[in-house]
């Protein structure tokens, strides 16, 4: 194993940076974010020890809490910590204090929400704002803002600075982006009269008393910066000159000592998703305009926005763009970034696709978890290092997709003797078929670098071999790992499932598409909006039907704004709550019955093609005719599945080999689970 070459003296990002008192040991951090951990809104182990992995393996400093709020009227939107309890200090201490050990700093952001959040959660207390006009993303009534309100938000403020500052932290940011702070700034969002209102020094004037109180309270030394936007990018809104105007304000105060650079807004899905982006959006599309607020003001600048690989990340500071560059979503995907860089292992970084399950999952009310990396949200319970065995075994593995290629790479992590077959002439499973969208081309890293860590652990790959149970007992295995995965399912209707073809069909373009087509979309994942976006860039006219009271339930918020913005362009219409019944023949037409669960009602459509994403059956024959031959037949100690213990169920006293399946050949599931599937069964093995 390679050394920690940490001097590393002609790589930008290895100089060491000076922000105030802090001498920072390299240019790498993590930018606050909410992986929405907190248990009753305290950082407790879970918290701590995501932080503390990547401390450990080398950044520079990590930033805690996406919006720690500071008010009981700013209940959490999505899991945040809650700054206003003073029960949160020890917790604080617990951390901070372990991220110190391991030579990193840590802050942590404080907020609130303003209207970005809800009446009907927490205390139940009405949201404020200094406008009546509801945040789309949220769509909650708030009041307009009242001199007490903000008499009592600065002492809120000022106390929560002070808990952090006993906590230990190195110092705080103030989120005023999208929350309550710059919700004053905007013309877009400010409606007050008086000396709150109107003029940028009066829509700043409150601001400007948070950041007094904050300094009065926890004094000169204790650093302070703030995460803002610069420019809201929309007709109406701040400018980037009102801006830098605010940025020049705050080098003037002497109040703060660092401003972390955002352009946009995040108001809508939309909006939210150009401020961060998604697979198939450009990459780190803001760094030149950060670079240009660094020329302007004299304050240290961070900025973190789809800065996902090394080389932009040195090109960031190199070329004097920013001081601190943040790789926050790449840190989920990999925490010990710095480290492999250290060992001259950048190769063997995993990478961030830009799937953004991690985000998408926050919004919707869970937790961050990596879409390949099932360690993270998990440090303790599925830590990313795998320990050797203390046996080696002969494994084979059936299936190369995701689940298969997991499931080898941690057995020959493990020091297994791994073989791996795969009917296709290359691996990727369902992953090969979804990046035939351009768009989602990026998603082939999550097979690329499973590929590269198998072979250089010596994995022995099989292509286009399809194996029957003769093949596999031929082998002589010590352990079976069926991921097979599965094949669409078109058999729910009541009759002429064969006169519709497939989601899958169409992608991966097996299958043209008509001038009438129908999507059918029952199970609301990623296939029947791409196979939309195929049918209806060749000029298709295109109805999208499911039976769901929402489009697409398993695309989330920031992954579907991409295929609402291609799809809108074109000729397609979208029906919710009505379910696909039937189809007959009517000519060369095909007739549809079209039902729904709400009533009896039904009514025929007729198109020239019907095209269905009904979810996938498992493809588990081999599974099935390899169980009388196993000495598990084929069954899961659930309990030590989920303790992280060894499976060691004898059932079948005559049996040759432990069976076991993962992925889509047990359930329908998606790309994490899969992945998931593999981890925890194989670390043990």
């Amino acid at each position: 194993m390679a050394e920690l070459d940490i001097s590393r003296p002609n790589d930008p990002l290895f100089q060491p940076f000076q922000l105030k008192h802090l001498t920072l040991k390299n240019r790498i951090m993590i930018t606050s974010h909410e992986p929405a951990y907190a248990e009753d809104g305290l950082p407790k182990e879970r918290y701590r020890a995501y932080h503390v992995e990547r401390a450990k393996a080398g950044i520079a400093m990590t930033m805690t809490a996406g919006s720690a709020s500071v008010s009981r009227d700013s209940p959490p939107a999505f899991n945040n910590l809650l700054a206003y309890k003073d029960e949160i200090v020890p917790w604080i201490k617990a951390m901070s204090d372990e991220i110190h050990a391991h030579d990193c700093a840590v802050m942590i952001q404080l907020t609130h929400l303003g209207r970005r959040t809800g009446w009907d959660k927490g205390d139940w207390l009405p949201s404020v704002a200094p406008t009546r006009k509801r945040e789309p993303a949220h769509m909650y009534g708030q009041k307009l803002i009242e001199d007490w309100d903000m008499d009592r938000i600065i002492r809120d403020f000022a106390d929560a600075s002070e808990r952090m500052q006993k906590g230990g932290v190195d110092g705080i940011e103030i989120e005023a982006y999208g929350h309550l702070m710059d919700q004053f700034w905007s013309p877009l969002t400010n409606e007050l009269d008086g000396e709150y209102g109107g003029s940028l020094e009066n829509r700043t004037r409150f601001f400007f008393r948070i950041l007094k109180a904050i300094r009065d309270r926890v004094g000169a030394a204790f650093i302070l910066g703030v995460r803002m936007v610069v420019d809201e990018a929309q007709a109406g809104g701040l400018n980037a000159s009102e801006g830098l105007q605010i940025a020049r304000w705050l080098e003037e105060s002497g109040q703060v000592d660092f401003i972390n650079v955002i352009r946009g807004r995040v108001h809508t899905d939309a909006a939210l998703t150009d401020v961060i982006p998604v697979q198939g959006m450009r990459s780190s599309p803001h760094l030149d305009f950060a670079g240009m607020v660094r020329s302007e003001i004299g304050l240290p600048v961070f900025h973190a926005s789809k800065i996902a690989d090394i080389a932009t990340a040195r090109h960031a500071v190199a070329s004097g763009h920013l001081d601190m560059v943040g790789m926050t979503r790449a840190h989920i995907a990999d925490p010990h970034i710095v480290k492999k860089i250290l060992m001259g292992l950048e190769d063997d970084i995993r990478p961030c696709v830009g799937a953004t399950y991690c985000l998408d999952r926050i919004y919707e009310g869970g937790a961050a978890l990596c879409i390949h990396n099932p360690s993270t949200g998990r440090e303790i319970e599925q830590p990313i290092d795998i320990e050797p065995a203390r046996t080696q075994k002969k494994i084979v593995v059936v299936g190369a997709g995701p689940a298969g290629l997991e499931a080898a790479r941690v057995a020959a992590e493990r020091g297994h003797k791994v073989n791996v077959y795969e009917a296709a002439p290359e691996a990727g499973g369902q992953i090969r078929l979804l990046t035939q969208s351009k768009r989602r081309r990026d998603m082939i890293g999550i097979i690329d670098w499973r590929l590269q860590q198998c072979e250089k652990l010596g994995v022995r790959f099989h292509f286009n071999h399809w194996m029957e149970a003769e093949d596999v007992l031929g082998l002589n295995p010590d352990v079976v790992i069926v991921a097979t995965g599965g094949m669409p399912e078109i058999s729910y209707l009541e009759q002429g499932s064969d006169l519709a073809v497939t989601a899958w069909d169409m992608i991966s373009g097996d299958t043209k598409p008509g001038s009438k087509v129908l999507i059918y979309d029952e199970t609301g994942d990623h296939a029947g909006l791409q196979a939309a976006e195929i049918v209806t860039e060749s000029g298709a006219r295109v109805e999208m039907m499911s039976p769901d009271r929402s489009l697409s339930r398993d695309v989330q918020g920031m992954n579907l704004v991409p295929y609402m913005r291609e799809l809108q362009k074109r000729d397609i219409s979208f029906t919710v709550g009505r379910r696909l019944m039937a189809l007959t023949m009517d000519g060369n037409q095909i007739k549809a019955q079209i039902g729904t669960d709400y009533s009896d009602l039904r009514n025929e459509k007729t198109f020239d093609q019907v095209v269905v994403n009904q979810g996938l059956v498992p493809l588990d024959d081999l599974y099935i005719a390899l169980k009388p031959s196993s000495t598990n037949l084929g069954a899961v100690n659930y309990e030590a599945y989920i303790e992280g213990a060894p499976q060691s169920l004898g059932l079948n006293p005559d049996g040759q080999f432990q069976l076991f399946r993962i992925g889509d050949a047990v359930s329908a599931r998606n790309i994490h689970a899969a992945i998931y599937d593999a981890l925890r069964l194989v670390r043990q093995l």
